[in-house]
């Protein structure tokens, strides 16, 4: 509690400090702003048009060397005021600048030409260094603000589905909160946890591992970046290859996702303001038996099997009324889930410093029974300043989220639920607590038990980051970054003694989980830039230090007299299992990279670090790792624009290069030792090994770039192939020395390559239409390339050399067997049992290929875009287990007619067992392949002309939608999940709202 204190004390210092610095610079724009309409004499206004004489929305419109200026509208329309002799600077992305003198004239229009070097100057974020999209000689893909700032999501991350080649992102389950599976480019690793990729936020690195939680987020854990909001984000890249990676060395392993937040504006202070609300639900079921079809099954199983049925094993035939029907699924999912946001941001700044500041809220319900809310609340700062002669930089951001999490304590509203027989009893009474005497008689608990459990989970997160830089000679710069990051989880779980059969005289319990992480980095810098006739030289020699801190706390309390008392400790009778458990992980590194550019053709990207990191023992703690990338733009060959005039664009890449890992746990190459309760001694816990490495992941790319007809098509595709080897698992020992396993490195090598493409094309670019699209596709490959002796480790029964490692070992099914009439597999050995040895049938349980298209159409003030998902994979569906006490699928009805591909009806102890067998058999095997409409949005911007009475400069109306439809031949609720039938986490959202800008 005082560590707690002491840091909310720090951060209500800090956001003081830093109020005040917003201030400062607030007060240094209204001192350095010398506009006012009083001092000018001449208002002139004027339409800003295309090559084509459409208008352009956004065009900037400055007067030289005054700080002022403006944009222009939906319209192309613009006003401002100047005196005779200024100069009005007009730009905008991707058309040539132009400069026209002030005369005595109240109208000015021009027309902007095309600027084919600018639309290839995209400058795209690539960590420690921006490079432009025409020069980059790594494989970076970027999303835009636009992109994703609407979209009703939690994390960030789960609004870039279908976005990028190469990028899975899988989520983890259908509760608000919950971390999901993020992979670039494959699995590289055999540990779960060694294959997260590294998140940079401003520069910052953040522990990508998900949060531990006690609630129904548990199996998945909390997202590290729920409390980002994504009305602050400006873009998100995402680094996949090693000259791309290798800058970060081990932490790259993986690839990289960065993200950088909004900055300030160099122009008179704006206020944005956004807002939406909308509703969420279920959109699939299951085709389920209604109560009539159930108990027609149900009684033919006890008629084939000629078994007298009883209250014990036919409790849905005596003992509960045969006339009642629920449906299961629409009790447990079948409610709507309301969501808002809202967004304030404020922007300005003078010549030298600008800012941005906001916050936002953002709400979203459950579709489960009763009243669970997800809330976060962010706050952003972000500060830029430059000296006058532009030597001296200084740049502050600063996020803050807090988010509450009202989960179900350990009710799991599943298929325990949505099976129940149609003809169950009511879980609650007329009074709206839990009934039990009907569930008790039937020799059953109540399928809602624990459902007045109250869990609560509060989560702060604080990302800080300052870099600051001075050239201190021309071409030459020394640079800094600060980062400090803090991480807070507090759950209180709440147990009434009322969510439990009062039989059972259950106390009323809690349980306390708090965990904490902080981390500081420090990175110093030289950096130097020079060109001498064609080369350019662009270079960087840094260091890293870093330290990651985290704290894990947890207890019950029990015996609380009261249940308004639960979480109370002072009120429990007792404490219980107490547990605290601290670690530091110590970071240190040296790195330095290299960039050659010849005649702005040819590239050579030399990048290289040497690692330290405290989880290996002394003798193997440093590493070093590096990577080459080159690329020649042969499209400014002379001999190449004489042969391909419509060429505008031609790239070829390459990159090789070598990036490490070390996410495992900390202190394992130590002893380890626990205190025995109440005898005042150790006992060994952890067997030390001083000899395991890094994993080492090799990392070999090419691709292709193109663009045609002044690049209003491009294209690109890119191969690669990683190859990690040298396996951090922990290794399984015998029982005999007491060690359940040792941390080692197993000699396995893991393989991932594919082939990765996107494309974008100007379809049509009229006056008043313009239709854009984009496609991205990923065709990805893994499997286990080799592991010596795998056949005498703890592995023989998971992986397959040459297979991908998600795979499942299926038995080979032989239909049904006319003696018993259940379901017949192949017994390999002829040894009279089945196991792992008569697992032959091998499924690939990864995806085969995914993407996304994209499209955005713009018709006078209307724009409408929309995202496709597509995925290729297999899955698996079942739940026709006829007989059995539980419902089915509708499809379980053919099994009372003759010749059915399914065994006979029965509900004896061998026709589950041969059920068993057909769950793990290649009979379920089906394609659970996908289209889904990933993101529609349409929006409307009102006329320039109806706004300026009101002082508004911008204003968007817009309808999004989320997961609309699905098109599918899977039978499970949701292919996202091709392995579980009843799970599901892709709702239907259908949200409304405004966007203004003052």
């Amino acid at each position: 509690m005082k560590n707690n204190y002491k840091r909310g004390m720090l951060a209500i210092m800090f956001l003081l400090a830093m109020a005040i610095l917003v201030i400062l610079a607030i007060g240094e724009v209204q001192a350095a702003t010398p506009y006012h309409h009083d001092l000018y004499q001449q208002q002139i206004s004027g339409t800003v048009t295309g090559p084509t004489g459409e208008p352009l929305l956004g065009v900037t419109v400055r007067v030289d060397g005054k700080n002022y200026g403006t944009t222009t509208n939906i319209e192309g329309r613009y006003d401002i005021v100047a005196n005779p002799g200024d100069v009005l600077i007009f730009s905008f992305v991707g058309y040539k600048p132009q400069e026209i003198l002030v005369e005595n004239q109240s109208v000015l229009s021009i027309s902007l030409e095309n600027d084919v070097d600018a639309l290839e100057e995209v400058t795209i974020n690539a960590g420690y260094y921006t490079v432009t999209e025409r020069e980059r000689t790594g494989n970076i893909s970027r999303v835009t603000a636009s992109e994703i700032e609407n979209q009703p999501v939690v994390s960030p991350l789960q609004a870039l589905q279908g976005r990028v080649a190469g990028l899975q992102v899988t989520p983890g389950g259908s509760h608000p909160g919950m971390a999901g599976i993020i992979q670039i480019r494959g699995q590289n690793s055999l540990r779960a946890e060694g294959n997260y990729p590294l998140y940079i936020i401003d520069g910052v690195p953040i522990n990508s591992t998900p949060v531990e939680s006690n609630s129904l987020l548990g199996s998945a854990g909390i997202d590290p970046l729920n409390n980002l909001s994504l009305s602050n984000i400006e873009s998100i890249e995402v680094l996949k290859d090693a000259d791309a990676t290798a800058i970060y060395g081990s932490r790259g392993a993986n690839g990289v996702i960065l993200v950088t937040t909004k900055n300030g504006t160099l122009k008179k202070t704006t206020v944005e303001a956004n807002f939406y609300t909308g509703v969420a639900t279920v959109p699939n079921r299951l085709e389920l038996l209604n109560t009539d079809e159930y108990l027609r099954i149900r009684r033919r199983a006890f008629q084939n099997d000629e078994v007298e049925p009883t209250e014990r094993n036919a409790y849905d035939l005596l003992l509960w009324d045969n006339d009642r029907y629920t449906d299961w699924q629409e009790f447990a999912f079948g409610g709507t889930s309301r969501t808002m946001n809202t967004s304030l941001n404020f922007s300005g700044g003078s010549e030298n410093t600008s800012f941005r500041m906001g916050g936002s809220y953002f709400t979203q319900g459950t579709v489960y029974p009763g009243d669970y809310k997800y809330r976060k609340v962010t706050g952003n700062l972000n500060i830029n300043h430059h000296s006058s002669d532009k030597r001296f930089n200084l740049n502050f951001s600063m996020n803050y989220g807090l988010d509450v999490n009202n989960l179900v304590g350990n009710l799991n509203l599943n298929s325990a639920i949505y099976l129940l027989p149609p003809n169950a009893p009511s879980v609650f009474q007329e009074d709206g607590s839990l009934s039990w005497e009907a569930w008790s008689e039937a020799g059953l608990d109540n399928p809602l038990k624990g459902y007045y459990n109250y869990n609560t989970t509060k989560t702060n997160h604080l990302i800080s980051n300052m870099s600051l830089s001075y050239e201190i000679f021309n071409g030459f710069t020394a640079k800094a970054n600060l980062g400090y990051t803090d991480y807070q989880s507090a759950e209180l779980w709440k147990l009434p003694a009322k969510s439990y059969n009062p039989a059972n005289q259950e106390q009323n319990n809690s349980s306390h989980l708090n965990s904490t992480r902080d981390s500081w980095i420090i990175e110093p810098q030289l950096l130097y830039n020079s060109s001498f006739n064609k080369f350019q030289i662009e270079s960087i020699l840094g260091a890293t230090f870093q330290e990651n801190n985290s704290d894990r706390l947890s207890f019950l309390g029990t015996g609380y007299a009261s249940e308004v008392l639960i979480g109370n400790l002072a009120a429990a009778e007792k404490i219980l299992s107490p547990q605290n458990a601290s670690a530091a992980y110590k970071y240190t590194s040296l790195f330095a990279r290299v960039g050659l550019n010849y005649d702005h053709k040819y590239y050579l990207n030399f990048t290289g670090r040497n690692d330290g990191s405290s989880r290996f023992g002394p003798n193997n703690r440093f590493a070093n790792f590096g990577a080459l990338g080159s690329a020649w733009i042969f499209s400014e060959e002379s001999w190449v624009q004489k042969a391909l005039p419509f060429l505008s664009l031609g790239k070829l890449r390459g990159s090789y290069g070598t990036t490490g890992n070390d996410q495992i746990g900390d202190y394992g190459y130590l002893d380890a030792y626990q205190a025995t309760i109440g005898m005042g001694g150790l006992y060994p816990t952890r067997l030390a090994n001083k000899d395991y490495s890094w994993e080492v992941n090799k990392k070999l790319e090419l691709g292709i770039e193109l663009g045609f007809i002044n690049n209003t098509i491009l294209f690109g595709t890119s191969w690669y192939r990683n190859r990690s080897s040298n396996q951090l698992v922990g290794y399984t020992l015998p029982g005999i020395t007491g060690f359940s396993s040792v941390q080692a490195n197993l000699p396995a090598t893991i393989e991932n390559t594919g082939w990765e493409l996107e494309a974008s094309a100007s379809l049509i670019d009229r006056d008043h239409f313009s239709w854009r699209a984009a496609l991205n596709f990923t065709l990805p490959k893994n499997k286990l390339l080799s592991y010596p002796e795998i056949d005498q480790s703890t592995y023989a029964n998971t992986y397959r050399v040459g297979a991908p490692l998600n795979i499942a070992l299926h038995y080979q099914y032989e239909g049904i067997d006319p003696d018993t009439g259940f379901y017949k597999f192949l017994d390999v050995n002829d040894d009279g049992r089945f196991d792992f040895e008569d697992r032959v049938r091998i499924q690939d349980r990864s995806q085969q290929f995914f993407g996304g298209f994209s499209n955005t159409l713009n018709y006078k003030n209307f724009g409408l875009d929309f995202l496709w998902q597509f995925v290729k994979q297999e899955g698996s569906s079942n739940l026709v287990n006829t007989g059995t006490l539980q419902n089915q699928r509708d499809i379980s009805l053919e099994a009372l007619g003759e010749n059915s591909i399914y065994q006979r009806v029965s509900q004896t102890f061998p026709s589950n067992t041969a059920y068993s067998f057909y769950s793990n058999s290649n009979a379920t095997v089906e394609d659970a392949s996908f289209l889904r409409l990933k993101t529609l949005s349409l929006g409307y911007t009102l006329p320039g002309a109806a706004l300026q009475p009101l002082g508004v400069s911008n204003l968007k109306v817009f309808l999004n939608a989320l997961n609309l439809f699905t098109i599918t031949s899977y039978n499970g609720l949701d292919p996202e999940f091709p392995y579980s039938s009843t799970a599901f986490s892709a709702l239907r959202t259908i949200t409304g709202g405004v966007q203004l800008t003052f």
